[in-house]
């Protein structure tokens, strides 16, 4: 019984018991100390606001960290009772390159997409032109990113074959507009008119700021193009230009501000009978 009990003793106070022990402290402890300087790194970044698709990422790269650390873990543990790790390391490896081969397509659209997020080049919502299709972001994920257009169509683009981009919501829009006008037109009251019309333009939704007046911008075949802008709120340039041409034409009309246009004349032929 006393052999029994000192062996015993003798085993729960050996490296064989101690060590898988203090390895798995010690592989708690690593993964809670990267964790947290990651979350506190993302706080730092994120003062404002959080992504959800960011935190997605995070969760991925904290899942390889913790499967990492509990394989080294493992491999130790299995060190101290004598196991050759050698081999398994061998049979991972070869198996780690023939899986990486089948799916090195995937890999590299995980990585661009986790570049995207990280590099907050758009998110979802944003109104972005990607390889030549324009369209509002309605899904970003690690494997693809989808853009719905203005009339429906839905593109589904592979992260990593995105070449270029173009984000229109990240910064305000700059509206600019050539308004033609007859060569007779008088420049002086042609500017009081823009002047009028443009404290309307300005009440407009999405505006943010004054119309300027730049100027005669070029001397066209048949009019003098008149260059005004608009700063408004990203991508709604268009919309906001569809009701300043509307307001600028009755302003026109109203104060007898001639816009050119092409005329046609029409003569006909009587033939005698």
């Amino acid at each position: 019984m006393k052999k029994l009990l000192i062996k015993i003793l003798e085993f729960f106070t050996s490296r064989k018991f101690l060590a898988p022990i203090v390895y798995i402290l010690l592989g708690t402890i690593i993964y809670r100390i990267i964790s947290n300087i990651i979350d506190n790194i993302m706080k730092k970044r994120n003062k404002h606001k959080a992504h959800t698709k960011e935190k997605t990422v995070i969760n991925l790269i904290k899942s390889v960290i913790r499967y990492t650390i509990i394989v080294i873990v493992l491999l130790s543990i299995l060190e101290e009772y004598g196991i050759n790790t050698g081999s398994i390391l061998a049979s991972l490896g070869i198996a780690g390159v023939v899986l990486g081969l089948a799916l090195q397509d995937t890999i590299k659209n995980m990585l661009a997409g986790i570049l995207i997020i990280f590099d907050n080049r758009y998110n979802i919502g944003d109104i972005v032109e990607i390889n030549s299709f324009t369209g509002e972001v309605i899904s970003l994920g690690l494997q693809t990113t989808k853009l719905k257009s203005y009339t429906g169509e839905i593109f589904t683009i592979s992260n990593s074959s995105i070449t270029t981009i173009k984000n229109y919501s990240q910064s305000d829009s700059l509206l600019v507009m050539d308004l033609p006008v007859s060569y007779t037109t008088d420049i002086d009251k042609l500017e009081k008119v823009l002047k009028i019309v443009g404290k309307k333009i300005e009440k407009l939704e999405n505006v943010k700021g004054k119309v300027e007046l730049l100027g005669i911008e070029a001397f066209d075949s048949s009019s003098i193009n008149y260059r005004i802008t608009v700063l408004c709120k990203p991508y709604t340039h268009f919309a906001i230009k569809r009701q300043s041409l509307i307001l600028i034409k009755k302003e026109f009309d109203k104060e007898g501000i001639e816009i050119p246009y092409t005329k046609l004349d029409v003569y006909v032929k009587e033939h005698k009978k």
